[in-house]
């Protein structure tokens, strides 16, 4: 008898949960066609092609296909590390990001405080389109703008150089300018865009804390100092740890346009894991040493949010992920 009650309890549990998850379903059906589009988007073009990581600890060639290739194991990350190349563009692509979170970041909050401060109405709508407008051009055409001002034959600022009587110089095979005209290119194309999150974060302010402020003496800087940065901790460390996810994923369109992805010269400063990826798919075909540094890629980045969500959490637990 003990048997059979404890067998129609956990079925009653089962019809329990199964009517409990149904009910929620029900409840947010709404919702959850609203989701829809983007769990396909995930379904189809992160979950489904999983399979095709195999290509990374196989070596791959046309005539036998993916699943008859020899295995090769851990061969193909094995000849990344020995090469260097696996070093090399780890450094690159971390640096770039880094940079571009950080100083980015920093760049955005700036531009949505100063916005705030602003008092003409006419005056900052004009500010934020014309900063917002970058965000809009294509990658194409910022690497066109770029070559007409770098280019050494015919150039802008070779141009300006030579009528101040001045040397031209040749900045496509000059590999340590090309960090700094990469970051400030991003920042120029990125900073508008990202500071409307900013300064939307900004206009949930209570204003009366900030008329209680004013009325107490304090002066501009005190007040963004200690009630408007504050306010903005929790957005900056939700935007930190979602941009942390991607700090392996170089942005590929804004480099590959600007240097181009087979500018030898400038390999040692400009060489990140997407263009490396694309000169072995589209250059070398060697689709096996691709899909094994993106493998690495997709790890090293998880591994990454792991660690900063765990920090965040450690330090300040309501502002973590999960």
């Amino acid at each position: 008898m003990s048997v059979l009650t404890e067998k129609e309890s956990s079925m009653e549990l089962a019809d329990k949960r199964t009517g409990s998850w149904w009910k929620k379903f029900k409840n947010n059906r709404t919702l959850l066609i609203m989701c829809l589009p983007a769990i396909v988007f995930f379904v189809v073009f992160a979950y489904l092609p999983m399979p095709g990581l195999y290509l990374a600890f196989i070596k791959y060639n046309y005539s036998d296909g993916i699943f008859n290739s020899p295995f090769v194991g851990f061969e193909n990350f094995r000849f990344l590390v020995i090469t260097g190349d696996l070093w090399k563009l780890t450094f690159n692509t971390v640096a770039y990001n880094l940079a571009f979170i950080l100083l980015g970041n920093m760049l955005q909050i700036f531009v949505a405080v100063l916005l705030n401060e602003l008092r003409g109405k006419w005056f900052k709508k004009v500010s934020q389109t014309l900063m917002f407008l970058p965000h809009f051009i294509s990658a194409v055409l910022i690497g066109l703008i770029a070559y007409n001002i770098l280019s050494y034959d015919y150039g802008l600022l070779n141009g300006i150089l030579q009528s101040l009587g001045m040397e031209p110089v040749k900045v496509y095979s000059t590999p340590n300018a090309w960090p700094f005209i990469i970051v400030l290119t991003y920042l120029w194309q990125a900073t508008g865009y990202g500071s409307i999150i900013y300064f939307a974060a900004i206009m949930g302010l209570d204003n009366e804390v900030v008329e209680a402020s004013e009325i107490d003496g304090a002066n501009a800087f005190q007040r963004i100092r200690y009630i408007v940065l504050p306010w903005l901790k929790p957005t900056f460390i939700i935007l930190l740890l979602f941009s942390l996810g991607g700090v392996l994923k170089g942005n590929f369109g804004l480099i590959y346009n600007l240097v181009g992805a087979n500018n030898t010269a400038l390999y040692a400063t400009t060489d990140i894991i997407e263009t490396y990826v694309f000169r072995s798919l589209m250059t070398n075909f060697n689709f096996s040493l691709g899909s094994a540094v993106s493998l690495y890629q997709s790890l090293f980045g998880f591994a990454i949010v792991l660690t900063a969500n765990w920090l965040v959490r450690k330090l300040s637990p309501e502002n973590s992920l999960f």
